[in-house]
């Protein structure tokens, strides 16, 4: 690997995440007049005035700000900015009679949807722990582990193992089916994975250490396929493979039939979520100061897979899904898998030292800066076809926030300079 060919694309990275990608959401997220972030935004960056906060957005917004600034960014500007989401989070959306968030308030902060959704506390947890260890702000951990206690007291199958994932506003469990008071997936334990690390991170404590191994067992022998090691989405309570569907509280971008179930629904899996399984297994290993190589096989067998099925060699970029023995079903370009996917590959050079990780991530890169940015806006197109013709275009929703994209460039930064010092 050529140290100037780094240092370009390095450059490249540190210039769109100062100039355009951090500046088009301090500009315009925070709500002067009501707390919180603003989200919602059209192709040319306008508020769309959708009235609504989400716990999820609200949240992702709180951890852009907070890691970005922890990263050394923003001159102090981000600190300000994401004390300002907490003031908004824990006076509007902390339930004061049963504990945890509500999942969705409008503008003003009134409650529009009072359901407590582990997904959406799992980034509370993450963005909390990482507020602290930013700003030293003892309110963000002090919520953090009301919200670990809680999921640890309601949210626990003491019979199976991992976590039941929907409730209602009391903590009872929500019905089966659309529900998904009868599912657990691969998406809200990834989560809780990274939202345990950054905690054990903060906290020290064992309690946090032992629950954040648990859970890295259950991912590594449960959820992903013994075999391929890739992930596979939903499961009923037992563990038993689920057909993936689509729930009533919608908390991800995956795109489903008329009948609200996916086409190949148990035999599919996400490249982008499998480069990020794996970015985050090595971070939470490092946490815990176990040697990442110590899971050497199976990291290598995910990033392999995730090369030689996931990689569109002809018109770069990561696609959507495939079958879990390789191949793909869906061969358009979700902007959070090419995100992933960047940290993933770089990951695989500093822990390999094989280039055809770097190849990969620089296939994923150009794609990234000639199709998937907006140029003269700053932000990502949602979704692309193939070729990279923008499908969906708004820059800001609940579910399409900053969270992939900041922490994209941050972390590909941190890992570039690393591999930079590597080879000195």
């Amino acid at each position: 690997m050529e140290r100037n060919e780094i240092k370009t694309l390095r450059d490249e990275a540190i210039n769109h995440l100062t100039t355009e990608l951090l500046p088009f959401w301090t500009r315009r997220m925070k709500d002067e007049k009501y707390g919180g972030f603003i989200t919602h935004f059209d192709v040319n960056g306008n508020d769309t005035g959708e009235d609504e906060k989400s716990l999820i957005a609200q949240a992702r917004c709180l951890y852009t700000l907070s890691s970005a600034h922890r990263a050394g960014y923003g001159d102090g500007e981000l600190a300000e900015l994401a004390k300002h989401g907490v003031d908004f989070m824990l006076g509007k959306m902390w339930d004061k009679e049963f504990g945890g968030f509500f999942w969705m308030m409008d503008r003003k902060g009134n409650v529009k949807i009072d359901q407590k959704i582990i997904y959406g506390h799992s980034f509370a947890i993450y963005s909390l722990s990482e507020y602290t260890l930013a700003t030293g702000d003892r309110r963000g951990i002090e919520y953090a582990e009301k919200i670990f206690d809680l999921i640890q007291k309601y949210c626990v199958d003491t019979r199976y193992g991992g976590y039941w994932e929907m409730f209602h506003r009391d903590w009872t469990l929500k019905g089966p089916g659309s529900a998904g008071g009868d599912r657990k997936t691969l998406d809200v334990h990834m989560h809780l994975m990274e939202a345990f690390t950054t905690l054990y991170e903060c906290t020290g404590k064992e309690v946090h250490r032992r629950k954040l191994l648990e859970n890295i067992d259950l991912l590594l022998n449960v959820i992903n396929h013994p075999v391929y090691k890739t992930g596979i989405p939903q499961f009923f309570k037992d563990w038993t493979i689920a057909p993936q569907i689509k729930f009533d509280i919608i908390w991800g971008w995956d795109r489903f039939s008329e009948d609200g179930q996916k086409g190949n629904a148990t035999d599919n899996t996400c490249y982008g979520h499998n480069a990020e399984f794996a970015w985050l297994l090595i971070h939470a290993l490092e946490i815990l100061k176990i040697d990442p190589l110590s899971h050497a096989e199976t990291l290598r067998i995910i990033f392999d897979h995730t090369v030689d099925n996931g990689i569109d060699t002809e018109y770069g970029g990561v696609y959507v899904e495939g079958p879990h023995s390789g191949g793909v079903y869906d061969r358009e370009k979700e902007f959070w898998q090419q995100a992933e996917v960047l940290i993933g590959m770089l990951d695989g050079v500093l822990l390999f030292g094989d280039k055809k990780y770097w190849e990969a991530y620089k296939n994923v890169h150009r794609f990234v800066f000639d199709k998937v940015i907006n140029k003269g806006v700053g932000e990502w197109f949602p979704l692309l076809s193939r070729k990279g013709e923008p499908i969906w275009t708004h820059m800001g929703h609940s579910w399409k926030i900053n969270y992939h994209t900041v922490r994209a460039m941050v972390q590909s930064i941190l890992r570039m300079d690393k591999i930079l010092e590597k080879s000195e």
